[in-house]
């Protein structure tokens, strides 16, 4: 008699418990490996996935000018001098303003701190409250010597230490984009070949295109309302006075990339700058409510004109997806966490076992009715 067969139906039940609880341990294990893996290899996936998600976008393209008879190397060539065109005009243009900004961070931040701390200041009651209430709690001996400590690490030093950095992540982001556009369809066709049965071919080949239509549609109608906006923002902030109303535009562009956090961020940038320029709160609360303005009329009115219902994800899902890739990925991940879950969603409503997680990730429709 085999030991199976000599197993009792308690035995048998309480082996299969113990495999499910090995599967379900090992599970937990890769999970864990592949979270740190995301952080530890961050400089490296970073610019990989901009790349891939830059290909997806700019794959139509690329097969449009193919059926006129341009050459997919000489169209990755195209996209790639424009981008690096684009990316030279924003540091010749941007860097000196950024670079000053940077460098008089901390001082602009104790301008702050000391007008509002001022007699009649918005802060005066509550550091006048504070320091009473710390006398109490710890009062000093007369023969107490104080001792301030100044940190050297400037601002800006760390900065420019992570310029090299970032620089070559675009420069590697853009270099691998460019042999992926001029590769063609080869990713396409080695994925075809990986799929044995004819019909999943098909379907492959329908749901790489659905996505390169769908997330190029969506990615190009939210960069162009985002150019808009950061347009609108920088002629407001020149209206304004501000002297750095160009940078302010372009860091409206950027940060609407990003949502929930990016328009608080850039209007707190802005309300701080008109703050120390104008010298005056109410100035600098009409910069901010300027800002935010602006933003606000494009996600309620622009954004839904333009982007397709389809489209529309999870405003809990988002905020949870870029909470997650902010913490991995630090700013960077912030900005592509919203093009990742477009193509997750986009891949799972065309394959029908994931249609339930499509629906998940997409807004409710009676939401909206």
């Amino acid at each position: 008699m085999s030991r199976d067969d000599a197993e009792t139906p308690d035995e048998q039940h309480r082996d299969v418990k113990t495999l499910r609880g090995i599967k379900f341990a090992g599970l937990g294990i890769f999970l864990l490996l592949l979270l740190q893996t995301l952080v530890w290899a961050s400089d490296f996936l970073i610019p990989v996935t901009t790349a891939i998600l830059g290909y997806f976008v700019l794959n139509r393209p690329r097969r449009w000018l193919a059926r006129m008879g341009m050459p997919p190397t000489v169209s990755a060539a195209v996209f790639t001098v424009f981008l690096i065109l684009i990316v030279g005009l924003a540091l010749v243009n941007l860097s000196e303003p950024v670079s000053n900004f940077i460098s008089e961070l901390p001082g602009i931040v104790q301008q702050i701190d000391d007008k509002l701390s001022a007699a009649g200041g918005a802060l005066q009651a509550v550091n006048e409250a504070t320091d009473a209430a710390g006398e109490i709690l710890n009062p000093k001996d007369d023969d107490t010597v104080e001792v301030e400590v100044v940190s050297k690490t400037r601002i800006s030093t760390v900065v420019a230490g992570l310029a090299p950095s970032l620089l070559g992540q675009i420069a590697f982001a853009i270099l691998l984009l460019f042999f992926l556009i001029s590769s063609g369809d080869m990713f396409i066709r080695k994925t075809l070949q990986s799929i044995g049965r004819f019909g999943g071919k098909r379907r492959a080949v329908e749901i790489v295109y659905d996505i390169e239509d769908r997330l190029g549609r969506y990615l190009g109608a939210i960069t162009a309302i985002n150019a808009g906006l950061g347009v609108c923002v920088a002629a407001a902030m020149a209206l304004w006075g501000l002297p750095n109303f160009l940078m302010i535009g372009v860091l409206a562009f950027l940060f609407n990339f990003v949502p929930f956090v990016g328009a608080i961020a850039g209007s707190t940038i802005a309300a701080a700058l008109a703050f120390v320029s104008f010298e005056g709160v109410w100035p600098a609360a009409g910069v901010w409510l300027t800002y935010m303005f602006l933003t606000s009329a494009e996600a309620q009115l622009v954004t839904p004109a333009l982007i397709s219902r389809h489209m529309k994800l999870n405003t809990t899902v988002v905020f949870l997806s870029v909470a997650f890739f902010a913490w991995i990925w630090s700013v960077m991940g912030m900005i592509v966490a919203l093009p990742i879950l477009t193509v997750i969603k986009i891949a799972c409503d065309e394959i029908d076992g994931l249609k339930a997680v499509g629906r998940f990730l997409g807004q409710d429709e009676t939401a909206d009715d």
